[in-house]
């Protein structure tokens, strides 16, 4: 299903419950929030190698946590009119500039770490 279906799908859903008056981008930046938190209460704790290999109940549970996540970010930019698929394009050609290969190759560190 694509980013505009979605979109549709969640806006009819929050509508037929009459949600629409509770999500407004405050509300929905908020919600994404704590579902974030509950993304990652899934994995405090647990090693690098834990984490790469759930059990099926614990990726279920993940895979809930995702969709959540999902949901409210969808919502949020619908609210917003802001597209998320040139939004990523648009992002991820700042973070080409700011991480060029020849600098961030095998490295975790931060842009502006990067010696001159």
């Amino acid at each position: 299903m694509g980013y505009s279906e979605l979109a549709r799908k969640l806006r009819e859903f929050a509508a037929e419950r009459d949600w629409e008056q509770f999500h407004s981008p405050k509300n929905l930046a908020m919600a994404l929030n704590v579902e974030a938190a509950e993304l990652l209460e899934h994995f405090q704790w647990l090693t690098q190698e834990q984490s790469s290999s759930l059990s099926p109940e614990d990726l279920a549970a993940v895979a809930q946590e995702i969709a959540d996540i999902q949901i409210y970010l969808v919502r949020l930019s619908d609210q917003l009119g802001v597209d998320i698929g040139s939004s990523v394009e648009k992002k991820l050609a700042i973070n080409a500039q700011k991480y060029p290969i020849s600098k961030a190759h095998g490295s975790a560190l931060k842009s502006t770490k990067f010696e001159e």
